[in-house]
């Protein structure tokens, strides 16, 4: 049975998941954690999350519900549009325990998410998954709980993407370390990637008006707005504005330097 609801994680809170994974326990089979974002018109977006300790044994399981509070007052401080939208579980089974985790959560949140995280990476990828419960049964008697898959999307901020992006190249290294490129080196590798593009639209241009390749009306209108959405300047008043922001670039990177090495000497001077 489909679901209404969508819920879209952020990259930052799959990194956190792993990351609490990664310092759990050695007897601990998997770490449940706190969701926190908004929901807004059936759609759950997942900002934030935490670790909550918990001991889970084939028989009972115990959740420490007054550290899981405490951190949760400690983000409203931080970020007071967070609200918890639902909990996490590293592992891609839901359980029965799970059943009695996710009714301290519906006493904490309407309706929560339970999102699972494989960490084992089966079949060389992270599954995700998210669920949100219903009531089965006849009223009055048994009754138990289903849950219902949810539609997951990965989404981020800029930020988040920039920070991916440095990741993803750290493996490329054998020593999976990734060294952060300085303003400057950031800047001649955006122009050397804006040129490229340039080149390749400038050679695509040419080829539909000499009848190499078929033209394209979607590719032709969006290259009209891309045209008419950069704003006329010459040519002379553009280098201007140019070296001008390179300068106060430069002027910023100097100075930062200069603090930096004032730091060193003056630690070095403290200990003589």
């Amino acid at each position: 049975m489909a679901s209404s609801l969508v819920c879209k994680v952020h990259t930052v809170v799959l990194f956190s998941v792993i990351d609490a994974y990664e310092r759990r326990n050695e007897d601990a089979k998997r770490v449940i954690g706190t969701l926190l974002g908004v929901c807004e018109k059936g759609v759950v977006e997942v900002t934030n999350c935490f670790a909550v300790p918990h001991n889970e044994s084939d028989d009972e399981v115990a959740v420490d519900i007054e550290y899981a509070r405490n951190m949760f007052e400690l983000h409203k401080r931080v970020n007071n549009n967070e609200t918890i939208v639902g909990w996490f579980s590293t592992g891609s089974e839901v359980s029965v325990h799970s059943v009695l985790i996710h009714d301290y959560y519906s006493r904490e949140a309407k309706n929560p998410i339970h999102l699972t995280v494989d960490t084992f990476v089966r079949g060389g990828k992270m599954g995700i998954k998210a669920y949100h419960s219903t009531s089965i049964g006849v009223p009055g008697k048994t009754t138990g709980t289903m849950f219902t898959p949810v539609p997951v999307e990965i989404v981020n901020y800029e930020p988040e993407q920039v920070g991916v992006e440095v990741l993803q190249k750290g493996k490329y290294n054998s020593k999976r370390l990734v060294k952060l490129n300085s303003d400057l080196r950031q800047v001649e590798n955006l122009s050397v990637w804006l040129k490229d593009s340039l080149v390749h639209v400038i050679q695509y241009v040419d080829d539909v008006l000499s009848g190499k390749l078929p033209s394209d009306n979607v590719t032709g209108r969006f290259l009209l707005d891309l045209v008419t959405g950069v704003p006329h300047i010459e040519a002379d008043k553009f280098e201007e504005m140019l070296n001008a922001n390179m300068k106060d670039l430069l002027m910023v990177v100097y100075l930062a330097n200069l603090t930096k090495t004032q730091l060193a000497l003056n630690e070095k001077l403290s200990t003589l």
